[in-house]
């Protein structure tokens, strides 16, 4: 799976989905797709990454409080 990144614009590939999905991890482990070489896997914030068409990651996979105000009502 591909996102981009919201300043720069480069495509980073997921590499662990697991990371990505969970709201508990605040970054994934990932490769940029720039240049003509492979670049080493690093770290990426969630929250600086974004689907390639430029939609906002799904909010359950940031915030792991995203449904606490149903639970209070």
């Amino acid at each position: 799976m591909f996102l981009k990144q919201k300043k720069e614009g480069h495509l980073v590939e997921v590499l662990g989905l697991n990371d990505l999905v969970n709201p508990t991890h605040k970054n994934i482990i990932g490769r940029l797709h720039y240049g003509e070489e492979m670049q080493d896997p690093e770290k990426f914030p969630k929250a600086d990454l974004a689907f390639p068409s430029g939609e906002d990651l799904p909010r359950c996979w940031l915030d792991v409080h995203y449904r606490d105000a149903e639970l209070r009502k």
